[in-house]
């Protein structure tokens, strides 16, 4: 094995350990930080009673799922908008119109994800009311 290709193993490994960080790193802070749960209560709006908030309404109100999906799409089209910028800087000056037409067909692909969405409904809110009767 030469000397280049054992960096590009170092390299590898490298991102492969600060990757498996990211990804674990989070989960063993949270359970080492998090507090214990010591008295058993009965009363489980207890968190809102403590910070000076009343509940109202029963507190445990259920979103509507159209709701959730709409923030699924944002952070789809957020994180894919992300990769535009590198595309960009990336291609070369020599294949102008080529590389204008790939950015084309990339943002045409989200684009049919947002017809796809809107025909579907997903972006139409009803409003709710709170009726406890």
């Amino acid at each position: 094995m030469d000397q280049k290709s054992l960096h590009d193993l170092l390299y590898v490994a490298a991102f492969f350990l600060g990757g498996l960080a990211f990804a674990v790193g989070p989960f063993v802070i949270s359970y080492l930080l998090a507090p214990r749960n010591t008295r058993n209560t009965q009363n489980k709006t207890d968190q809102f009673i403590e910070c000076g908030i009343e509940p109202i309404g029963g507190a445990w109100i259920r979103f509507g799922i159209i709701y959730y999906l709409y923030a699924l799409m944002f952070l789809a089209f957020d994180v894919d908008v992300l990769f535009l910028f590198p595309v960009a800087m990336a291609y070369n000056t020599e294949f102008v119109i080529r590389d204008f037409v790939e950015i084309l067909i990339f943002v045409g692909i989200l684009s049919l994800a947002i017809v796809y969405a809107w025909k579907k409904g997903v972006f139409k809110w009803e409003r709710k009311t709170y009726n406890p009767q």
